[in-house]
């Protein structure tokens, strides 16, 4: 089985920063694509962040130059810094990660069970 942990958020003032990290565990062999959805209450679950085993990363519009993904491929692991929050940005964070497992030949997405990001005042 393919695991993935959240840690990270909370409460917020506006304009503070908050950082999100997602550990992957389990019977992997490699990761392709790794990332950050979120969903506020009554709305669908957008993307955030993506980020490739080679780095390769893209954002949704509006964090671009907010939110930084990164990730460490060595220990399974996806980041995101998330600076000069705004109300808007309160949702909960889920982390993916598209998973090859031992004895598979496709990928896989996973899921977090996702983080509660609240920014209020």
């Amino acid at each position: 089985q393919v695991q993935l942990v959240e840690s990270g958020g909370g409460w917020v003032q506006p304009g503070g920063s908050q950082s999100l990290s997602c550990a992957a565990s389990g019977s992997i062999v490699s990761i392709t694509d790794m990332g950050w959805y979120r969903q506020a209450p009554g709305k669908q679950r957008d993307m955030v962040a993506i980020i490739t085993s080679g780095g390769y990363t893209s954002y949704k519009d509006s964090v671009k130059g907010r939110f930084t993904i990164s990730r460490d491929n060595a220990k399974n692991t996806v980041y995101l810094q998330m600076n000069s929050l705004k109300p808007e940005d309160t949702s909960v964070y889920y982390c993916y990660a598209d998973v090859r497992k031992a004895y598979v030949f496709s990928y896989c997405r996973y899921w977090g069970p996702g983080t509660q990001v609240t920014v209020s005042s």
